[in-house]
């Protein structure tokens, strides 16, 4: 795709150098440039890459938090406020993009960046001699890519419906699926339909889970491809698929609620709760932390808490005094407002996937599937609930799930997504309507003639 895929090889320089020895030094090419075959020479620099992987996905404009503010800011109706100067959010927080939005370029730009890393690495790992690493490099690249494709269809490509026309009618966006290396080729793609984008993650996810380890340290392992593959059929409404691997997840991958609702938030290191985090460290913290950026003051390490928790916010929560969630905020220096508490540590790893999540997707699942497996939907719900403080409840509905998620999961990017899934209208704008869409960036259109452009551009 010219005009987005610019990035060469130099792009994991920084990585593959991390990883070749010293007596190698003499032999390293100039650190701007790094041919085809000196990337992939050996085990240890295709590792590398994929180190490179995870940090463009965990990068600012992806998973390092603008993905997750423009789901809460184009979702919300009361929920929360934008109170920044920045143009590019607050066209998302107004519902009126603008087809040159530098937000959406960004994460079109960034996404399609890391898919192209993540190409090459899968086409790559022949190279292993050991199956066994072969196999978890080839899965955390395809967890990535998953990742990755996933956000860029909910986010550009036009709403999936259950049972819809996704197969045949719906635009999704270009599926990439081998390495570029290249760029004076014809790299004109079209998009794919929503259906296809969605069956290319589903595929990557059942392949990553046959090939990660059930543990893996701080990276990618079998259950967080599952969560995410959960994640996935819940936004399909495949109540069943996503009942099963939740409930895989919460029997199966070790992981636990944290004790209290604080001890879920802010953490250096992955905490029991945590099925997947990108990391961040002292020198990746610029580019990561937008999340502190955009939801902190000053104090904090953001900038004046530009996205401040509306009074509204408090009106879903039954019992507002006792459930720790309705104050889990504290008062902005910079303009008196509350802001969320879980972004307080700009030295935090970024939390994407946690326990909590899983529990709401199988009690949800299993109320729209007439089920009780693992669990039932009430006790799923109270597990949540009781740890925030929140009064048990003797029976719950999907209405009631669906408001848990807010109370649970707000200000983590699920906002629109739940919306969208549910058919719930976004204040007077329907939840269909294509301004709830990003714009192709121009420099796509401009370059790529098979594009499309989406209908509100």
């Amino acid at each position: 795709m010219r005009g987005i895929m610019k990035k060469y090889i130099y792009i994991l320089s920084v990585c593959l150098l991390a990883v070749w020895s010293c007596d190698d030094k003499l032999d390293l090419e100039p650190e701007e440039f790094i041919s085809f075959d000196a990337a992939f020479a050996n085990e240890e620099s295709v590792e590398g890459i994929l180190l490179g992987v995870y940090d463009e996905a965990g990068q600012g404009p992806s998973y390092g938090g603008q993905l997750q503010v423009i789901s809460d800011l184009l979702g919300a109706t009361n929920q929360l406020t934008w109170q920044g100067t920045f143009i590019q959010p607050r066209e998302y927080f107004q519902k009126s993009m603008l087809v040159d939005n530098t937000w959406a370029e960004n994460a079109w730009r960034n996404g399609y960046e890391t898919i192209n890393q993540a190409n090459l690495v899968i086409d790559n790992v022949s190279i292993f001699q050991d199956a066994t690493r072969a196999q978890r490099v080839e899965g955390e690249a395809r967890f990535l890519r998953a990742l990755i494709y996933f956000d860029l269809v909910r986010h550009f490509g036009e709403t999936w419906v259950a049972g819809g026309a996704n197969n045949t009618a719906e635009r999704g966006v270009p599926l990439h699926l081998a390495g570029i290396v290249d760029y004076g080729a014809d790299l004109s793609i079209a998009r794919a339909t929503v259906a296809e984008v969605y069956a290319q993650v589903i595929t990557d996810l059942q392949t990553a889970m046959t090939l990660l380890p059930a543990t893996n340290g701080e990276f990618a392992d079998q259950y967080s491809a599952e969560a995410l593959l959960a994640r996935v059929y819940l936004q399909q409404g495949n109540f069943a698929g996503a009942r099963d691997a939740a409930n895989s997840v919460i029997t199966n991958s070790g992981h636990t609620l944290a004790p209290t609702y604080a001890d879920a938030f802010n953490n250096d290191s992955d905490g029991v709760e945590d099925v997947f985090m990108f990391q961040v460290t002292n020198q990746s913290l610029f580019d990561r932390q937008q999340l502190i950026t955009f939801y902190a003051d000053q104090p904090t390490g953001g900038r004046q808490g530009d996205i401040a928790v509306a009074p509204a916010y408090a009106t879903l929560f039954d019992d507002p005094v006792n459930d720790v969630r309705a104050s889990f905020t504290y008062v902005s220096v910079d303009n008196g407002l509350n802001l969320t508490r879980k972004y307080s540590n700009q030295f935090a790893n970024i939390q994407l996937i946690r326990l909590a999540e899983m529990h709401l997707i199988r009690a949800e699942a299993n109320l729209e599937a007439g089920t009780t497996t693992g669990a039932t939907p009430v006790a799923d719900v109270n597990a949540v609930r009781t740890r925030s403080g929140a009064p048990a409840l003797a029976a719950v509905t999907v209405a009631d799930v669906l408001n848990e998620r807010q109370l649970e999961l707000a200000f983590e990017g699920f906002l629109i997504h739940d919306l969208k899934r549910t058919q719930t209208d976004v204040g007077t704008t329907a939840w269909n309507s294509g301004t709830l869409i990003s714009p192709i960036p121009q420099d796509e259109m401009d370059t790529n003639p098979l594009m499309q452009q989406n209908d509100a551009y």
